[in-house]
């Protein structure tokens, strides 16, 4: 049996898990008799490849992402070396990345020097078998879906998100415009080496309380979670690995674009709507480099996330919350509207329209 390792040791954020789950599972598509192994960073919620049947093995790995002195060959020793192909994350090879990140590098030189097998990188150069664009969906039961969840935002400073008062004009819209609609806000507060909300309890209580329909649903377990957005009709958030989660039980995503990054995973068959800022208004996009100047909007903040740009782009917002949540958009409509907004967004320049699979480029995988 041909044997296919996932070594895609990264950032903690959930949404690097699903990048994981997405490259082992075109692995096994391409041939269903191979065995898939993963490997995540430990402080990543890697049971969501328990719930990937394609997935045979699950590892972690616990290190300091920053630290040179970095040293996992004890842990890299319960894991057996001998796989047939050793599929990495490319950043690891990645100059500025290695810079960036001297934990992560020492990580996967140790990685490169343990298993045996040929090398390669996840979507590029591989030297096995790989299906590209195969749809993902997270092994969760599956029930009838209505309302929204929201998640009103990441890891991230808390500058990076609206505030308070941007957040209850949305949902508030949202909540005129579906009337009795539940929305449940999600977040996870506590604090435990995983990533949490930069929401505070307090901002949680004060959305919820001004905001009809609105109930909050904090520090559930993963599963709870995931229950939840599976059986809401639309999810909604800024920029977030959560919402690549989402994408992964079906539940489509409407996504207030902005930041350092847009959006990278498309998971086929389910519909999507990235609302995308003018950057010229509203700079963003910056992703390794500097951050935009920020704003006044009760204290500093990003501009994509300011009140200015919500009022700007809450009307595409909730028409594209219509469309998602009557199931008027479909996933091949949902990506050629969402390629024409970015190519204008970029000004043409599709060099900067990177997606996983290269999607966005007619799904030629790159390499």
């Amino acid at each position: 049996m041909e044997s296919v390792l996932v070594n895609f040791v990264y950032a903690q954020q959930i949404g690097h898990a699903i990048e994981a789950l997405h490259y082992a599972n075109g692995h096994r598509k391409a041939d269903p008799s191979r065995r898939i192994g993963v490997v995540l960073n430990a402080n990543t919620p890697s049971e969501l490849a328990t719930w990937c049947p394609f997935i045979d093995e699950v590892h972690t790995i616990e290190l300091d992402l920053f630290d040179p002195a970095t040293d996992t060959r004890d842990q890299l020793a319960k894991i057996a070396p001998d796989w047939d192909y050793v599929v990495n994350d490319h950043r690891s090879a990645q100059a500025a990345q290695r810079d960036i990140f001297p934990g992560l590098a020492a990580y996967y030189d140790q990685a490169n020097a343990y298993f045996t097998g040929a090398k390669g990188f996840a979507g590029f150069k591989l030297p096995v078998s790989y299906l590209p664009r195969q749809p993902l969906r997270l092994d969760l039961p599956r029930t009838e879906r209505h309302g929204f969840t929201v998640l009103p935002g990441g890891s991230a400073d808390r500058h990076m998100y609206p505030t308070v008062e941007s957040w209850r004009l949305i949902l508030t819209e949202l909540a005129e415009r579906f009337p009795g609609t539940e929305i449940r806000l999600l977040g996870r507060l506590a604090k435990d080496g995983r990533t949490s909300t930069t929401y505070s309890r307090d901002e949680y209580e004060r959305l919820a309380a001004a905001v009809p329909g609105a109930r909050l649903a904090l520090d559930l377990p993963l599963r709870d979670q995931l229950g939840l957005v599976g059986a809401s009709k639309v999810f909604l958030s800024p920029h977030t690995g959560f919402g690549m989660v989402a994408l992964a039980t079906g539940t489509p995503w409407l996504c207030l674009s902005g930041n350092r990054w847009p959006e990278f995973w498309f998971n086929d068959g389910v519909p999507f709507y990235s609302v995308l800022p003018d950057r010229g208004r509203f700079p963003c996009y910056t992703a390794l480099g500097p951050d935009p100047e920020p704003v006044d909007d009760e204290g500093p903040r990003t501009p994509s996330m300011s009140a200015a740009r919500i009022r700007a782009d809450l009307p595409e917002l909730l028409d594209a919350a219509t469309l998602l949540h009557d199931g008027e958009l479909d996933f091949p409509t949902a990506l050629a509207g969402h390629r024409d907004r970015l190519d204008r967004c970029w000004g043409g320049d599709r060099s900067m329209m990177w997606s996983i699979d290269n999607v966005l480029n007619d799904g030629v995988v790159a390499g």
